[in-house]
């Protein structure tokens, strides 16, 4: 008969698999576990001797072997926390990131000033801006797009979880042109990836590329929203698209063209770098 492998045991075994392929190998071993036994982290770090059942074993293995051969964590574990909630994922969308969440903040600082106010998240995937707003903003109403139908299922999923499907529309669709405006607020991360750059990147190779590729200077589906925000952002609206930093004289410069007199500005992310392009309208 098989010796039971223990949770400390596991813990180890991935720690040392994973020690050159990931900057967090504890952690990552941790989560690992946690999916395996269904229990929560502090649950697995207080019980370093309970013993994992085969089936709980096997999925501990077969996981560790998919993280270690390149899958993305987030995939694996089938979400991922975004502005302290857990959002259900798969491979079809971005796996949300920390800086995702200055989009966030700026656009709550916003609708504050609105009552009742519509917002729109252009491109939405797991739903995790959208869902966050119409999470912290009760009287906002929120349109989720996505131009893929199986990414809008998924945000539905992400809504429903979180109670705020009452108050949410979901429509498959190409950027701006086919919505009915105005929108208090639009919130964009946009593919903004060089086409290029894509080949020497690692997330290329582990997130969608439908989902990273930009066109050829990374700013061709934020320079289509741009051109339709006179029709889709409202009077005293803000638009927010994120960026990447040396791509700011650029994105400004169209947004400049698309909406003359309006305010535009880049915000700077917690590592000062340049991410965020708002542009707010003032009349």
């Amino acid at each position: 008969m098989l010796e039971k492998l223990r949770v400390a045991q596991g813990l180890e075994r991935g720690r040392q698999e994973l020690l050159n392929r990931s900057t967090t190998p504890n952690l990552d071993a941790q989560l690992l576990l946690m999916k395996a036994v269904d229990q929560t982290r502090a649950w697995v770090l207080a019980h370093p001797e309970a013993e994992l059942s085969d089936p709980q074993a096997q999925q501990f293995q077969h996981d560790l072997a998919e993280l270690a051969s390149g899958t993305a964590l987030p995939y694996i574990l089938g979400w991922w926390e975004f502005y302290g909630r857990r959002f259900k994922l798969n491979r079809r969308v971005l796996i949300p990131r920390p800086e995702t969440e200055l989009l966030v903040e700026q656009a709550l600082n916003w609708l504050q000033r609105v009552d009742g106010g519509r917002a729109l998240d252009l491109g939405t995937g797991s739903g995790c801006l959208a869902v966050t707003l119409a999470a912290e903003q009760q009287g906002v109403r929120v349109l989720a797009s996505d131009i893929d139908r199986e990414a809008l299922q998924l945000a539905r999923l992400n809504a429903s979880w979180y109670g705020v499907e009452e108050r949410m529309s979901f429509v498959q669709a190409d950027l701006l042109s086919p919505l009915r405006g105005p929108f208090d607020v639009i919130c964009a991360n946009l593919p903004y990836i060089p086409t290029a750059a894509l080949a020497d990147l690692e997330v290329a190779r582990r997130e969608p590329a439908r989902a990273l590729d930009g066109g050829q200077d990374g700013l061709s589906l934020i320079r289509r929203a741009l051109e339709d925000l006179p029709r889709a952002l409202a009077p005293r609206g803000l638009a927010l698209f994120e960026i990447q930093p040396d791509q700011a004289a650029a994105v400004s410069e169209a947004a400049r063209r698309a909406l003359p007199g309006a305010h535009v500005r880049v915000r700077r992310d917690l590592a000062g770098l340049e991410r965020l392009l708002a542009v707010s309208r003032v009349e």
